[in-house]
């Protein structure tokens, strides 16, 4: 056995020959597998409930815009994410973790409610609280991982939960369809209200030792805003998410077009699952693969390819074509994730653990509430700007991105940074 030290300061352990293999090392840990098992449980009910909740509001109102705006409403809650993840510096994260699953799993069965248009306030409302569960449950998670996971794993880590979240793709959105086609909507809000039931349950299993929290020394605010100060101030965290914001918010415009892409293919809204299903099959091979890739690349690297590649996807998806929108949705999983991977290990990595709760929500809400205002925009501009128009020129916006991401750095401002060495 060899042990190293890690650019954090701490102990990392390693085997020889076949157990060197990182992968192998996060799946053989308790608390890792435990983490894992809880994202597949209740990655399949969130995805299951996304696509169904569109195929929902479309069905009752015809509108592609207002189903897209089911997404926006999930969405919504990370413009409160520096906020929200201050909970997660001020309280226990495991308990926190266990009550943002249990939270949404109650107000699911009120879905049982929607039967006309009239009642898709409660469906909006329910997805919306939905979303603020999901940003301080993020925001607990990412500080317990990075406590109990090896600093020279989380890239393997992070990869692998990514294949287990986007990996339900393959499965979950089929699913859902066919017990919305077979049962109604609010059998998938109870399918999804079990599963956070479940994951709940296997949170609790986890073995992490937590002291309580010190008193903070300022307010709410001042202490929100330490978080926000001091991800700006890193040379090598903010490029990151700066792209990681603009590739999300490209996605969020692009995936407010995904039913009319549908539409230009002429099938039902249902067969949006086939397409989440391909995207999970893309998202799983770069979850496996971004480990090694982002030991490689480095971070910068790693996600200017992935935003390249989504660029092409996006760009071609306007050919009515099935073949071409199966190989764009498969490239759509390999491109997008890789970006958020970089991001997120790299704030694991190198944020203070008293800082993780509120630096995590401020990059998650850096990265993901400009998909906000993108599914907003997408929604108004799917009714009428043409997808022959809009979607090349979101490939030409990511390719921006991703040239601008992968120059070199200026010397002395992030050459010798631990995260340019990830």
């Amino acid at each position: 056995m060899t042990t190293r030290t890690t650019d954090t300061g701490k102990t990392d352990t390693g085997k020889t020959g076949r157990d060197s293999w990182p992968l192998a090392r996060v799946l053989r840990d308790r608390n890792a597998g435990l983490y894992l098992a809880g994202v597949v449980v209740s990655g399949f009910g969130s995805s299951a409930l996304g696509l169904a909740a569109g195929v929902w509001v479309k069905d009752l109102t015809g509108s592609d815009g207002l189903a897209a705006l089911c997404l926006l409403a999930l969405w919504a809650p990370t413009l409160a994410g520096p906020a929200l993840g201050t909970i997660a510096d001020r309280v226990r994260r495991k308990p926190l973790l266990l009550a943002a699953n249990l939270l949404p799993a109650g107000l699911l069965l009120t879905l049982f409610a929607v039967d006309s248009p009239g009642a898709l306030w409660l469906l909006f409302a329910v997805l919306f609280l939905y979303g603020v569960a999901g940003v301080v449950q993020d925001a607990a998670e990412s500080a317990l991982v990075a406590a109990a996971v090896d600093p020279g794993l989380l890239g393997d880590f992070n990869g692998l939960r990514v294949t287990a979240n986007e990996g339900m793709k393959l499965v979950a959105p089929l699913a859902g369809a066919g017990l919305y086609a077979a049962y109604g909507g609010p059998s998938v809000a109870a399918l999804d209200a079990v599963t956070f039931v479940l994951a709940t349950g296997l949170y609790a299993a986890l073995r992490v030792r937590e002291a309580a929290p010190e008193p903070p020394p300022v307010n709410w605010r001042r202490q929100t805003a330490q978080g926000a100060r001091f991800l700006w101030g890193h040379p090598g965290l903010r490029p990151l998410v700066l792209a990681g914001g603009v590739t999300m918010l490209c996605a969020g415009v692009g995936g407010a077009t995904l039913y009319a892409v549908v539409d230009n293919l002429g099938r039902s809204p249902a067969y949006a699952g086939v397409l989440y299903a391909v995207q999970g099959a893309g998202s799983v091979v770069v979850g496996i693969i971004s480990g090694p890739a982002l030991r490689r690349l480095g971070p910068r690297r790693f996600g200017a390819a992935g935003i390249a590649l989504f660029a092409v996807a996006v760009a071609v998806r306007a050919v009515p074509s099935d073949a071409v929108v199966w190989a764009s949705s498969a490239a759509v999983g390999l491109g997008l994730p890789t970006v958020l991977i970089a991001a997120l290990t790299a704030v694991q990595r190198e944020t203070p653990g008293p800082l993780l709760g509120r630096v995590s929500a401020t990059a998650n809400s850096l990265v993901f509430a400009p998909n906000v205002l993108g599914l907003a925009a997408g929604a108004a501009l799917v009714e009428t700007v043409g997808l022959w128009l809009l979607l090349p020129a979101l490939g030409a916006v990511l390719l921006g991105t991703a040239t601008a991401l992968a120059r070199r750095p200026r010397a002395g401002v992030l050459s010798g940074t631990r995260t340019e060495r990830l």
